[in-house]
């Protein structure tokens, strides 16, 4: 009897797979157990649930079919039809969304959510649609926390000459400076090498990536600041978009707002458990001081890195940045 329905599924896996009028390559850089891998995952299935096989789905993670700057140009002649990059990737495009590299711009993850989910997040997506892509959501990989090899940060002032690693961003490279500190531009993938080094003292990252690629361990002290977010925004080829009709778009719709719910809770999840993880090894070893900031502390943090906001009202837009700090009142 087992053997039967396994026979009738996979026949009924098979009629699907050659009745889709439509298939999708969704393209992505991480693996298939992270919050933004598994929400990929578990859109293709609502897709080809709701659209009863008509659209097929393809998952390639791990960057199987190329990086994410590579995905956006082939995303443009719709050999890939989907992505899910951070937003660094479309600053070239919308330099608006440096917005959301602005520390301390976000109280706590209601407002973030707020913000994405409302008028500032619906107008970011529609920057990057009028640039030849379909921006459809946002994704969360978490906010962001302080580490370094030198000593305990628990004033601005503490960071002072040390040499911080950032990503390829004009707002976090002021960050820096405001610090006193000096930012030093490098590719992720070298991150670990460059602390362990000692190339750089310190970087600025969420709690899976510090987890994930074992930067706590060449590192002596963290600082739980979440003073800025890291996000991803899903994206489709116009091309592709274009040519679905109505009912098939709302289908995607539903899809990607069900996927959207889905990868927020695995993102705190797996933040959380993570953390956890790196509770465990700071409490094993002695090698890691964990320090958490008071909200006085944190009050001292803000204001001196809310200083460089003016330095970006042309770029970003001093009303969209207001907008997004009145959110949150």
């Amino acid at each position: 009897m087992k053997f039967l329905k396994g026979m009738v599924s996979l026949a009924l896996l098979a009629s699907m797979s050659f009745a889709a009028e439509y298939v999708i390559k969704f393209s992505h850089v991480v693996s298939p157990n992270t919050p933004k891998g598994k929400a990929a995952d578990y859109f293709a299935k609502r897709v080809e649930e709701l659209s009863h096989g008509r659209i097929k789905v393809e998952v390639y993670p791990n960057a199987q079919l190329g990086k994410d700057k590579v995905i956006l140009r082939k995303m443009k002649f719709n050999t890939v039809q989907m992505a899910a990059p951070s937003f660094s990737k479309f600053t070239g495009l919308v330099p608006q969304l440096g917005l959301f590299d602005l520390p301390f711009l976000f109280k706590n993850e209601d407002h973030l959510h707020r913000v994405l989910d409302g008028k500032v997040g619906q107008k970011l997506l529609d920057m990057v649609t009028k640039k030849g892509y379909v921006a459809l959501a946002y994704w969360d990989n978490g906010f962001k926390q302080l580490t370094d090899s030198k000593r305990p940060l628990i004033k601005p002032s503490d960071c002072k000459g040390l040499k911080f690693r950032v990503m390829s961003s004009k707002v976090l490279i002021e960050q820096f400076k405001a610090l006193g500190a000096i930012p030093v531009v490098l590719p992720f993938s070298e991150v670990y090498s460059a602390l362990q080094q000692g190339v750089v003292d310190g970087q600025e990252n969420t709690i899976s990536n510090i987890y994930t690629k074992k930067f706590y361990e060449v590192q002596r002290y963290m600082t739980m600041s979440n003073h800025g977010y890291l996000g991803y925004m899903v994206v489709m080829s116009k091309k592709f978009w274009n040519k679905l009709p109505a009912d098939l778009k709302a289908v995607v719709k539903q899809a990607i707002k069900d996927a959207t719910a889905k990868e927020r809770v695995w993102a705190k999840e797996l933040n959380n458990d993570q953390l956890n993880k790196i509770k465990e090894y700071a409490k094993k070893t002695g090698k890691l001081q964990i320090d958490y900031l008071s909200p006085e502390q944190r009050a001292v943090w803000e204001k001196k890195l809310r200083s460089i906001y003016p330095k970006f009202y042309n770029t970003i837009g001093k009303d969209l940045i207001e907008e997004v700090i009145k959110e949150g009142e």
